[in-house]
């Protein structure tokens, strides 16, 4: 039986991955979880899971939970999701939290042994170096959940690296993959939630219509299979049918094609090396491809630039998105505002290379807090 972590137990990625728990009890034991502040969704999650420990959100939420559940002991806040990496408790720790809050915890988890299945995009992007250098210090296993990512790893499988030419990721384009630029200028945030072929939360949903998703897993990309952003490459593909592409030297090409279920790279993850039974077939139907237009996704291209350079600009651009989405949810400014937003704050940053884990929190937390705030007072 596997112990597990799940980090954003309570989010689309968290709750896809407690259906598969579910389905093989007996495979799995849930040690700790992170919640969010659905009442409701919590304490079906612990009626059904029976975790040892458990991150609250709210401080204010803990005597309710601590009388109400007394055999686990909780926690909360930021120290509450350290608290889990660092329980003494072997185990695969998931981490499916939203944003850059995911970076620290999966660090601490890394130096308390723990391998990591990672949906959190942020990690790799904001600290792949120093993630990638820590996990062999520690000798632990990193395992991707992001669709696209999975289906690479999986190609890749009994591969050699050395016969790689070029990596494919597929991208359906999001929400307003039909409009013009000008047309953008008039999108609401509730077109901009409906995503043509994925059910996600509501950040991702937004940064797959900016298609800066798809610029942060062009990063994490090159920090998982360690190519260099001239051998990775972005394609539209409005199906989402396959996921990754690998071209080897000789010409051949290898895919992986699945129905957009995140249960499948999820299962995945929680079973490596082996292969769980899950029923999902795919039916193929005409499969259509474009050239991605940089022109019309310039956080994408952006994306790519701040990689090559590196540093704290990946930081300072993931800071400055996820601080333009919240606003964005929030009402407080429209859809094409997000890209100015990041297009200056990378633009005015004065970059610095090889940061420290602690450089990159602070740049973070300082990029979010000042572009909230001068925003939240219009």
């Amino acid at each position: 039986m596997k112990r597990v972590y799940l980090l954003g137990a309570a989010g689309s990625i968290g709750l896809q991955t407690l259906d598969i728990i579910k389905l093989n009890p007996h495979d799995f034991e849930i040690v700790g979880l992170s919640l969010g502040s659905n009442h409701d969704i919590n304490h079906k999650i612990l009626n059904e899971h029976h975790p040892q420990i458990v991150s609250l959100r709210e401080e204010s939420h803990l005597s309710i939970y601590q009388s109400m559940y007394p055999q686990i002991d909780f926690t909360w806040g930021n120290q509450g999701l350290i608290d889990l990496a660092t329980y003494p408790k072997d185990g695969l720790f998931i981490n499916a939290l939203s944003g850059s809050s995911g970076l620290y915890p999966t660090v601490e988890a890394i130096k308390h042994h723990k391998d990591i299945a990672l949906a959190n995009k942020e990690t790799l992007v904001m600290a792949g170096d120093l993630i990638n250098d820590m996990i062999k210090t520690y000798g632990v296993n990193l395992y991707p959940i992001d669709s696209e990512h999975s289906a690479l790893w999986q190609v890749l499988r009994g591969e050699s690296y050395d016969d790689i030419e070029k990596l494919i990721i597929t991208a359906s384009g999001g929400s307003f993959r039909d409009l013009s630029r000008e047309d953008l200028k008039c999108v609401t945030l509730e077109n901009a939630l409906k995503h043509p072929n994925w059910s996600m939360g509501a950040k991702i949903t937004i940064d797959s219509a900016t298609m800066m998703n798809k610029g942060l897993e062009v990063i994490e990309a090159h920090h998982l299979f360690h190519l260099p952003y001239d051998h990775i490459e972005t394609i539209l593909h409005q199906e989402s049918v396959i996921h990754g592409l690998v071209y080897f030297k000789d010409s051949t090409v290898k895919a992986s094609l699945s129905v957009s279920d995140m249960r499948i790279p999820i299962s995945y993850a929680l079973y490596y090396p082996k292969r769980a039974e899950y029923h999902h077939p795919l039916t193929l139907t005409d499969l259509h491809f474009k050239p991605m237009d940089f022109d019309r996704f310039p956080l994408l291209k952006l994306a790519y630039e701040v990689g090559r350079k590196g540093g704290l600009l990946p930081t300072v651009m993931n800071a400055a998105n996820e601080a333009a989405v919240k606003l964005f949810l929030r009402g407080k400014i429209s859809f094409l505002d997000i890209e100015k937003i990041v297009f200056e704050a990378v633009n005015q940053f004065q970059n610095k290379q090889h940061p420290s884990i602690e450089d990159i929190i602070l740049t973070n937390d300082q990029i979010q807090l000042e572009i909230v705030n001068r925003y939240e007072k219009r």
